[in-house]
């Protein structure tokens, strides 16, 4: 694994990290109203995301297949979606704004859960660079390093918002700066391990290249669905939730046009 790989699939994590850094700056839990707004911007990004670093170049690599070409990219879809499913049901875990958990019964802290939640969720965010950075080291020609490189930092900018969501809940809940950074840092380091698990894997599955990258599209899909989306949509004054998921999807179309 190269060094431009391996700066690559550290990006998101980058952004996480600094995202969660924001409750050492600021005081009091995070305003509802902007939690709207960075939940419908990160909802963006990540919708943006896996049309067009994503759908795309897996239908583009199925070209060959005449009119059966969607075929890869709709099954590799559904794999997506069912994967996140069914870790939605074999692991216990606890959405923001929620009083009853998730999966199977157990004894973990709230603030496990928590992060448990977030981490879940940002493993289709890693395992999406991974595809993205393998496709592009087999010499596929949909695919380019400046092109991987954007979805890493479209990643990255969505998961800022998403590390102060959730260290800054946590510390209003009572658990220490410190502790609500660690743990919000620690989300996202599921994004670099799913990354370099995917690349590794991917050396062995070339010919199914198409099917792994709308694989992390279903499931990017299933989360910006299953939880941004009704983040955003909370509560009065949802249409600035609207506003931030246009002004995060033309971001990342943008970035991923330029420089892919």
């Amino acid at each position: 694994m190269n060094l431009q790989v391996i700066i690559g699939i550290l990006i998101p994590l980058v952004g996480t990290t600094l995202g969660s850094a924001c409750v050492l700056f600021l005081r009091g839990a995070i305003h509802p109203l902007l939690q709207r707004a960075l939940s419908g911007f990160a909802a963006g990004v990540m919708v943006a995301a896996s049309i067009w670093s994503l759908l795309i170049p897996a239908l583009e690599q199925s070209e060959g297949m005449g009119t059966l070409s969607f075929l890869p990219a709709t099954v590799g879809f559904w794999l997506g979606i069912l994967f996140l499913l069914f870790l939605d049901h074999a692991i216990p875990h606890l959405h923001r704004n929620s009083s009853q958990a998730e999966g199977p019964k157990s004894h973990l802290a709230r603030t496990t859960m928590l992060v448990l939640a977030v981490a879940i969720h940002n493993i289709p965010e890693g395992m999406a660079v991974g595809v993205v950075y393998a496709g592009w080291l087999s010499g596929s020609s949909t695919i380019t390093m400046t092109g991987a490189l954007a979805l890493a930092i479209g990643i990255a900018i969505q998961n800022f918002p998403e590390g102060a969501i959730i260290s800054m809940p946590l510390y209003g809940e009572g658990v220490s700066k410190r502790r609500a950074f660690l743990y919000g840092a620690l989300s996202g380091v599921v994004e670099p391990v799913g990354a370099a698990l995917t690349i590794l894997a991917a050396r062995w599955l070339i010919a199914v290249l198409p099917y792994l990258l709308s694989f992390a599209a279903g499931a990017m899909l299933y989360v910006v669905v299953e939880e941004l989306i009704p983040d955003q949509s909370e509560g009065n004054d949802s249409d600035i939730g609207t506003i931030l998921f246009a002004a995060g999807f033309s971001l990342m179309m943008v970035l991923d046009v330029a420089l892919g």
